[in-house]
């Protein structure tokens, strides 16, 4: 559905992380004193019928061939590059993932100075950020008149051709590098929470607040670059085992801040009716969130209320 607000915020999911996606959806306009400026839209890959063309085929992904599986845990990764299109290739657009949960006010982002650039990103954590300098698209400040060229249905299809690997594209490689401006970690905090944190990211798998005590879900990469032996080992174990053989349940959170942030901000969703207690039944049933999640809001303390003008980022 295109948008028509010249500022949105864009959520990509799936079933899997749907809950995860509405909660971050109410935080956005919850902490921000801007809230009637701009949009929030959540994209499903429901939406994008094309996908079950290529269940079960594979796709270039960080030089090797992977099986597409459409219920995959991050099925939904390729819809980052969706809002320009949706926006009609024109004005400001942020986009999150839906395990990121808004703690300062988005329109502090969303109306700041780019500076002329086309895209504001950090890098990723890790190997991929430090060696391969690959960003972390999961937020993305997007100025869509500069990215015409953004089409995520023909570049999905191209993964299967093997005229585009997933990992370049998702990491902003196939982009101008001069297009591209830092944007500063507290945007997109990996599993971090302090004062500073503007969006909160749950972005270790194992560990997302909503999933503990579930069976895995996801699949964890095959490439070792520092050793290839090791990828050769989980390719053999996945092919005997299954898919999500030696993963593991999801865990509980390392930092209980971060379990209650969500599970307050959940709280509210239900209070104000933006999402049911029925909705969260169905989810549990569905093993798309922990089972005790009931209880958790039961116990869990109400979140202060924000303030109207919410303090600078510090220095």
């Amino acid at each position: 559905m295109k948008n028509t607000n010249q500022y949105c915020v864009f959520i990509h999911t799936n079933d899997k992380q749907s809950l995860g996606a509405k909660v971050g959806a109410y935080a956005l306009k919850r902490n921000s004193a801007h809230a009637d400026e701009f949009d929030v839209q959540i994209i499903h890959t429901r939406d994008y019928p094309f996908m079950r063309e290529y269940e079960g085929k594979t796709y270039l992904r960080d030089g090797v061939r992977w099986t597409w599986l459409n219920d995959d845990l991050q099925s939904f990764t390729f819809l980052r590059f969706a809002p320009p299109k949706l926006m009609g290739y024109q004005g400001r657009a942020v986009l999150t993932d839906p395990d990121i949960f808004a703690v300062g006010d988005i329109w502090e982002l969303l109306s700041r100075d780019m500076n002329g650039k086309a895209i504001l990103s950090r890098m990723r954590s890790g190997p991929k950020g430090l060696i391969d300098k690959m960003w972390a698209s999961s937020v993305m400040l997007l100025d869509c008149a500069q990215l015409k060229h953004w089409d995520a249905e023909a570049g999905f299809r191209e993964m299967f051709e093997g005229a585009r690997d997933y990992q370049h594209w998702v990491g902003l490689k196939l982009e101008d590098q001069d297009a591209i401006g830092v944007l500063e970690s507290e945007w997109n905090d990996f599993d971090r929470f302090t004062s500073r944190t503007r969006m909160l990211h749950n972005t270790k798998r194992r560990t997302q607040p909503w999933k503990a005590g579930l069976p895995p879900d996801w699949r964890p990469a095959e490439r070792f670059r520092l050793f290839p032996p090791a990828a050769w080992i989980l390719r053999a174990k996945r092919k005997l085992f299954g898919d999500y053989a030696f993963v593991g349940n999801y865990k509980a959170h390392p930092d209980p801040n971060q379990e209650r942030y969500f599970f307050a901000l959940l709280k509210e969703c239900v209070e104000q009716g933006v999402i049911s207690e029925d909705e969260i039944r169905d989810e549990m049933s569905n093993n798309h969130v922990r089972h005790d999640a009931l209880e958790v809001l039961e116990r869990v303390a109400p979140l202060a209320a924000p303030p109207a003008a919410p303090m600078p980022l510090p220095a």
